[in-house]
């Protein structure tokens, strides 16, 4: 079967440029695989979760059991650890906990900002991280306020593995701009990692702000890692970041169902196929035609013709998503691509959330 057979809209995801951008990952690790904790939520697959251990990650982040339940189950005697990005209470606590004893050789560590949360977590079998909070306002204890994230320190005991400072916030402006404020942060997390006799893993940044920490020469003197995820497939959102060598690695082929005047048409490719909520234009029309994404309903995309002649109906594009990671979540499967030519459609298995284990 040919790309071209297959329904529309299709996930695609392109296997070649996906190892590119794990090489350009490397470069900018300069090989130290061990200071990448990337976030997984934008993989989803489990050939790309493999092409990630392959090239020698073992240590990820997670957002939902099952794909902490997932990487667990396909690492098998490659030992890893696995950090929930949020933290996780009531049945998903339980779930995390039985996760962890299901695979002993495995590391599995939650967030925490509470040291009775902490306490619990540590009598659950699992590793703390202290939340801190360095001005992004979503979780955390505010990073300047010490003595409440040595309380959760200290309820962790034996169990702490170390600080969780996530500067998500950062991702407007210049890189030099992205740099001055990610420098302020990193000094405070030092400043706060050195008042501790073992401070464990610091853990920082996403895709806008991860070129900065690695740079960031105090970080030398500790385990410091990274946690971009995006950086796998990339997007058109991450391509305004100025941050070189990545190719996207996704796009959604959809066909044009409409043209309802002679510089509008409409692809079958809405917001159930494109996430919608990371700002217009939701995607980039690859190719020959000069279009423009607007608003998405549903199962439609309203597309303008800047210029030139427009695609007649039933024409194939292909769209890069603006913000891929919750877009690769809207499909139940992918279409994966290997030397430009479909290898096979495979299932999207860590998408989701599990209700009963």
């Amino acid at each position: 079967m040919r790309i071209e057979d297959l329904q529309t809209p299709t996930l695609l995801i392109d296997l070649d440029a996906v190892r590119h951008n794990l090489a350009t990952m490397r470069h900018y690790l300069d090989g130290a695989m061990h200071r990448w904790r990337p976030h997984v939520k934008t993989c989803k697959s489990t050939e790309v979760f493999e092409l990630l251990l392959e090239a020698g990650v073992r240590k990820f982040k997670a957002s939902t059991t099952r794909e902490c339940a997932l990487l667990l189950e396909q690492a098998g005697d490659r030992v890893i650890d696995v950090l929930f990005a949020m933290s996780q209470h009531g049945a998903n606590l339980a779930r995390a906990a039985a996760l962890q004893r299901a695979h002993p050789k495995h590391r599995v560590s939650l967030l925490s900002e509470d040291p009775s949360h902490a306490k619990l977590v540590r009598e659950s079998g699992l590793g703390v991280f202290v939340d801190l909070d360095p001005g992004y306002m979503r979780s955390g204890v505010p990073l300047r306020e010490r003595e409440r994230a040595l309380a959760v320190v200290e309820a962790a005991a034996e169990s702490f593995r170390g600080l969780h400072c996530y500067e998500g916030h950062l991702h407007s402006g210049s890189l030099q701009e992205r740099a001055a404020a990610a420098r302020a942060i990193y000094a405070e997390l030092v400043a706060l990692a050195r008042t501790l006799q073992n401070p464990g893993e610091l853990v920082t940044s996403g895709t806008p702000t991860f070129p900065i920490a690695l740079a960031y020469e105090p970080f030398s003197a500790f385990h410091h890692a990274v946690s971009p995820g995006t950086v796998v497939y990339w997007d058109t959102r991450s391509s305004e970041l100025g941050i070189d060598g990545f190719a996207c690695a996704v796009q959604v082929q959809a066909r044009v169902v409409s043209a309802p005047t002679k510089d509008r048409i409409t692809v079958d490719a809405g917001s159930k196929a494109l996430d919608a909520a990371a700002g217009d234009p939701c995607a980039r029309a690859m190719g020959q035609y000069a279009l423009r994404a607007l608003k998405p309903s549903e199962e439609h995309l309203p597309m303008v013709v800047e210029r030139g002649t427009a695609p007649p109906i039933g024409t194939l594009l292909r769209l890069v998503p603006r913000h891929v990671c919750p877009t690769v979540n809207l499909a139940d499967d992918a279409a994966l691509i290997e030397n430009g030519q479909l290898l096979r459609v495979a299932p999207l298995r860590a998408r989701g959330h599990e209700t009963l284990a």
